[in-house]
């Protein structure tokens, strides 16, 4: 999805980009360095009414996103974020990360990645308006889980077009 920005001046696209270009690094810094004390400064990086959504949130407002902040802080241990690539567009930005964790109540010495990846759009103040995460729960998270892990890999595999191609290739139709 494209936004098109207004050619009022011949330099408004270039400073748009540039808006959001600083805006994505001080938000990128934020993400890698997140911790327990940065919460209640996320108005400064998040517009009052900010959208998040990822797969199991839906929230409007920095007190819910920051809520959802500390129920990670909460849940696991040592989590943190990288990331590893960006693309910057309009007012706009894509950005892609690692997320490392350890889990407190299963195998917490075995340290724990989700790979993602985030949309976030930026008002003209260069908060986010809208945080979209994507991110595959079930491979990247419930198949790591005892019991329903092994369940959610038998699905994946009888949903697999790979797998159903192998069973169509040694299918042979009776004479």
């Amino acid at each position: 999805m494209q936004t098109s920005l207004p050619l009022v001046g011949g330099d408004t696209q270039a400073t748009a980009y540039a808006t959001t270009q600083a805006a994505t690094q001080r938000l990128m810094a934020l993400y890698e360095q997140l911790s327990p004390a940065h919460l209640s400064g996320l108005d400064a990086y998040y517009a009052p009414d900010a959208h998040f959504k990822d797969p199991f949130n839906d929230v409007r407002g920095v007190p819910a996103i920051a809520q959802i902040f500390a129920h990670m802080f909460i849940t696991v241990d040592q989590p943190r974020f990288t990331v590893t690539q960006h693309i910057v567009q309009g007012d706009q930005a894509f950005l892609g990360w690692e997320f490392r964790f350890r889990m407190r109540r299963w195998r917490p010495q075995v340290e724990q990645c989700i790979h993602g990846a985030t949309l976030v759009r930026f008002d003209a103040q260069g908060r986010v308006m809208l945080h979209r995460d994507y991110w595959d729960a079930a491979q990247e998270l419930y198949e790591k889980l005892p019991i329903l892990g092994g369940l959610m890999r038998w699905l994946r595999k009888s949903a697999s077009a790979t797998a159903a191609a192998k069973d169509f290739h040694a299918y042979r139709p009776p004479p």
